[in-house]
């Protein structure tokens, strides 16, 4: 599958808390951010 690349600015409070939960669920950051995104346009359903 090809993916779209792009920059994400975020505050490093905010990089920080995601990078723990990510650590906790054994995701990387980046496979995290997205699992996160797809599930919030699914509850939106706007997917």
């Amino acid at each position: 599958m090809d993916k779209k690349k792009f920059l994400l600015r975020i505050d490093p409070d905010t990089h920080r808390g995601l990078k723990l939960w990510a650590d906790d669920e054994f995701r990387s950051l980046n496979a995290h951010i997205e699992f996160l995104l797809k599930k919030a346009l699914s509850e939106s359903r706007r997917e």
